[in-house]
């Protein structure tokens, strides 16, 4: 694949709408051509010990953020007619979803990819688990941001450019 965006969501509590960050990095002809990271007021606006606990994002750093209609205004343009690129797939299919429905907004029917998925496909027994940071590392990348969405989504582009 070598045109695609990689995408990440921060979530601030256990609802899959309660999207707080984004991270998206866009590949063109295999190199990376962009990226964009936003804070993202969550809803419901209220954080959760442990997902802060994860992620290091608190109700103050959210406040005066955009609300997700507006942040995905300025995405959407960015990664029209590319497919979508996660780790772990089915949690951001599902949380643009739910932030999708939850705001009545027309959910466009993204195309999704699993580097988790094809992690585990494709190397199997060579690593001890297929977590974000053990593929990226194997694929080359230093993961030293874990959890911060932009990090993230790099991370999960490297790991796309070679195994997808």
């Amino acid at each position: 694949m070598k045109d695609f965006a990689a995408i990440d969501f921060e979530t601030a509590n256990q609802q899959r709408t309660s999207v707080c960050s984004v991270g998206i990095v866009i590949v063109r002809d295999g190199e990376i051509a962009d990226s964009y990271y936003s804070l993202i007021k969550p809803e419901p606006e209220y954080y959760s010990y442990w997902n802060t606990r994860v992620h290091g994002l608190t109700l103050e750093d959210t406040m005066n953020a955009d609300v997700f209609p507006k942040v995905w205004a300025e995405i959407a343009p960015k990664i029209e007619g590319l497919p979508l690129v996660a780790h772990n797939a089915p949690f951001d299919e599902g949380c643009l979803k739910a932030v999708f429905q939850t705001y009545q907004m027309e959910y466009p029917g993204y195309e999704f990819h699993c580097t988790c998925r094809a992690s585990r496909r494709k190397l199997g027994t060579l690593l001890p688990n297929h977590q974000l940071q053990t593929v990226a590392a194997y694929c080359g990348y230093n993961l030293t941001q874990h959890h911060n969405a932009l990090a993230d989504a790099e991370a999960c582009a490297w790991i796309a450019r070679e195994l997808l």
